[in-house]
């Protein structure tokens, strides 16, 4: 039989058709590792029925588990399946939002908050178009191009990053692509991931830039210092909310 495709994307478009799977994949989205009790709160199913989809969605290579004493935790298995499920999301249609406590955390998301570990929604962007602008990162032409066009850091973006705490080095000893493009699910515009989006929005939430919101796991939050921070080291004015 002629395929019209080289890969066989059925399986894994199999595996997130199902809408219990479905919301665990998305309450995985902010990279951090959830135990099956939680996922299985989460999508509304019991506990049993929870352990057969993450089992499931083992086999197909979607989620990885790590196991600590008797519990184990479930996490995204890379940032490849988190930009599959941004993708899905720009071209889905939005779910209902029913009460207020939905609508202000559709408008959190919005605003500011994970896309698996690195920093999206209005925030993510205006950080993106603050580093192009202001001459800080430009598209590499020296690597290849796998997904999205791969970026590099310029001499202004190097003393930046490293001003505020960044290995620049270590970053690009990892395995992980150094900067890319990454389109926004809420914005249709880029914002930063690879090793410098991730490590870039673990590092502004440790000086307090951003603060997570408490049982809103992806949703974040810009401070006082944030806005300060942001607008003095990359020159990305936010407005406060």
């Amino acid at each position: 039989m002629s395929l019209a495709y080289d890969s066989d994307i059925a399986p894994v478009a199999a595996l997130m058709a199902d809408r219990a799977r479905a919301a665990m994949l998305t309450a995985l989205l902010d990279g951090r590792p959830l135990a099956a009790g939680e996922l299985a709160r989460v999508a509304g199913v019991s506990p049993q029925t929870a352990s057969a989809h993450l089992a499931k969605l083992l086999d197909g290579g979607l989620v990885s588990v790590v196991a600590q004493g008797r519990w184990r935790y479930y996490r995204l298995a890379g940032e490849e399946v988190a930009a599959v499920i941004e993708a899905l999301s720009r071209i889905s249609p939005d779910i209902e939002v029913k009460g207020l406590r939905q609508s202000r955390l559709a408008r959190r998301l919005h605003t500011a908050r994970t896309c698996y570990d690195h920093l999206a929604g209005e925030a993510g962007v205006a950080l993106f178009a603050a580093l192009a602008d202001g001459g800080m990162i430009e598209p590499d032409a020296g690597r290849p191009v796998e997904t999205g066009i791969p970026y590099a850091t310029t001499e202004k973006g190097e003393h930046r990053f490293e001003e505020i705490g960044l290995d620049l080095d270590a970053l690009r000893r990892t395995r992980r692509r150094f900067a890319g493009a990454c389109l926004d699910w809420t914005e249709r515009r880029p914002h930063l991931n690879g090793a410098l989006g991730a490590a870039l929005t673990t590092r502004m939430i440790e000086l307090d830039w951003f603060a997570r919101v408490p049982r809103e796991r992806r949703a974040l939050t810009v401070t006082e210092d944030g806005l300060k921070g942001l607008a003095d080291s990359f020159g990305c004015v936010l407005a406060s909310h």
